[in-house]
């Protein structure tokens, strides 16, 4: 897998996070989305969204291409975030290579990733290595029943900062926390506080957050970027 491909929005990510500038990230999942329905849809979105992120846990053949497809009259960077390698696709600008760090399942550590590997060597998809770390959320995600994972407890904040560590030592270029879709409570502040001064990767937050109040408490703990999913519609 050739990972120095055109590094443009990692690139983005990494000046963003030397800056400041805080980044938000529409997810959208094709298995619960109609591609038919994408020119409407992009009205809706926030004014300050940055990226578009595609992908879910459970997702038909050729749906993830479909509504990647549908979504690029928004010009907006389009990213996928893919619950296994069936759902990459050439349509996408970039991929979030993500390995499930927290888990101790090998299929999401490493086994996924060798079976994209072959298809990503000579795929044009900016590959961008990302450490995923789920976090309890208050309910089983799809994301734990899948991987058949336990989620990180949000009150063992030290173990979280040490997977990190470790996935930054590993090699990993950016860090998504993960709460999971539909989650009753957000990643903490102190925890996005704790990995934020230990690791100096770009880091990326999702699940849980369905309000304006959330996304400024997770920037101002140190989150780089925020993924929000339909919550978005209901902000206040």
């Amino acid at each position: 897998m050739d990972t120095q491909k055109s590094s443009s929005i990692y690139s983005s990510l990494v000046q963003s996070k030397a800056v400041g500038s805080k980044l938000l990230a529409i997810l959208v999942d094709p298995d619960k989305f109609q591609p038919d329905y994408a020119r409407a849809f992009l009205k809706t979105i926030p004014a300050q969204t940055t990226h578009i992120f595609v992908g879910g846990s459970e997702v038909p053949q050729g749906a993830t291409e479909a509504t990647v497809k549908s979504l690029k009259p928004s010009g907006l960077p389009i990213v996928l975030f893919p619950g296994n390698h069936n759902q990459l696709t050439e349509a996408a600008d970039a991929l979030l290579f993500l390995s499930l760090y927290s888990g101790d399942n090998p299929e999401f550590l490493i086994g996924q990733q060798r079976k994209a590997a072959r298809y990503l060597k000579h795929s044009s998809l900016e590959v961008i290595p990302t450490a995923y770390l789920l976090i309890d959320g208050g309910n089983q995600s799809a994301v734990a029943r899948v991987t058949q994972t336990q989620p990180l407890p949000q009150d063992d904040v030290d173990v979280i900062v040490e997977v990190a560590l470790a996935a930054q030592y590993c090699g990993a270029r950016c860090l998504y926390l993960e709460a999971g879709s539909g989650a009753l409570v957000p990643v903490s502040a102190a925890i996005i506080q704790a990995v934020r001064k230990a690791i100096n990767l770009p880091l990326i937050v999702g699940g849980g957050i369905g309000s304006s109040a959330q996304m400024q408490v997770a920037y101002a703990a140190g989150a780089d970027m925020l993924v929000m999913g339909t919550a978005f519609e209901n902000q206040n």
